[in-house]
C-alpha cells in the first residue's frame, strides 16, 4: 500500500512519474553528449540547457519522494519548503504529509513559468492548492521572506543554486528541523559550496550522507 494512503492522490503521482520515467533516455543522453564534449558548467545553466530542460520533470524518484514525505508526518512539519518544484511531482507528496499534520503550507520555488503554471494544474487536480504556495522566480528573490519556523526543507535543484538557498532558509530553520539535498554524491562537485556552508559550525547543522541512489543528504539544525 502507497505511504500516502489516498488512491486518487497516488493514481495522479504515478501518471506523473510514468511521464517522467520517459524522458530519461532523452535527458541522459543530452547531458552525456554535453559532458563528452566539454560544455557543460557547473556554474549554472546556459541558454542550451535552459531551453532544453523547460518541460522535463526530472522528478525525485518515488522512493525518496516517499521518505521525505514520512519524514514530514514524524515531524508533524507544518510549515516545508521546497526548492526546486519543477512540474510538482514531489509538491504533492509534501503537501499530502501537511494535510495529514492537520493543515500548513509548502513553500515552493520554480524558475520557469510554463513549468510553474503545469505545476498549479497538478496541484489542482489532486486537491491540494490550498496548503501550496508556489514562488514563481529567482529563489534568491522569492526565498528573502519566509514567515515562520521551517519545519522540513527538500532540495531538488540545479547545484549552485544550493548554497544560496540554505543561506536565506537556515535562519528559518526550527531546532530537530530536517533539510534532504537529492544526488550530493553524484554531483559532489556541484555541491561544494553547500557543504562548505553545511559544515560550517557557526551554522549550527549537523550532516548525514543517505544511501539512496545518488547520495541523499539529511542536515539537522542543532
Amino acid at each position: 500500500m502507497s505511504v500516502l494512503g489516498d488512491p486518487k492522490l497516488q493514481a495522479l503521482i504515478d501518471r506523473l512519474q510514468a511521464r517522467s520515467v520517459a524522458q530519461e533516455a532523452e535527458t541522459g543522453a543530452y547531458f552525456a553528449e554535453r559532458i563528452k564534449a566539454g560544455d557543460l558548467s557547473w556554474e549554472g545553466f546556459d541558454d542550451r540547457l535552459t531551453a532544453f530542460m523547460a518541460d522535463k520533470f526530472v522528478a525525485l524518484e518515488p522512493i525518496k519522494a516517499e521518505f521525505c514525505h514520512l519524514m514530514c508526518r514524524s515531524l508533524r512539519a507544518r510549515r516545508v519548503v521546497e526548492v526546486g518544484t519543477s512540474l510538482g511531482v514531489s509538491t504533492l507528496y509534501l503537501a499530502a504529509a501537511v494535510r495529514a499534520n492537520g493543515g500548513g503550507t509548502v513553500i515552493g520555488t520554480e524558475h520557469e513559468p510554463a513549468k510553474a503554471a503545469a505545476a498549479r494544474a497538478h496541484f489542482a487536480e489532486a486537491g491540494l492548492s490550498q496548503f501550496i504556495d508556489l514562488r514563481e522566480g529567482d529563489l534568491r528573490e522569492t526565498l528573502t521572506v519566509i514567515e515562520g519556523p521551517v519545519d522540513f526543507v527538500l532540495m531538488d535543484i540545479w547545484t549552485e543554486m544550493a548554497r544560496p538557498a540554505m543561506e536565506l532558509i537556515t535562519p528559518h530553520l526550527r531546532p530537530g528541523a530536517v533539510v534532504i539535498a537529492d544526488n550530493t554524491v553524484q554531483a559532489a562537485r556541484g555541491y561544494q559550496a553547500f557543504f562548505a556552508f553545511v559544515k560550517d559550525p557557526a551554522n549550527g547543522l549537523t550532516t548525514l550522507t543517505l544511501p539512496f541512489e545518488g547520495g541523499l543528504e539529511m542536515v539537522v539544525k542543532g
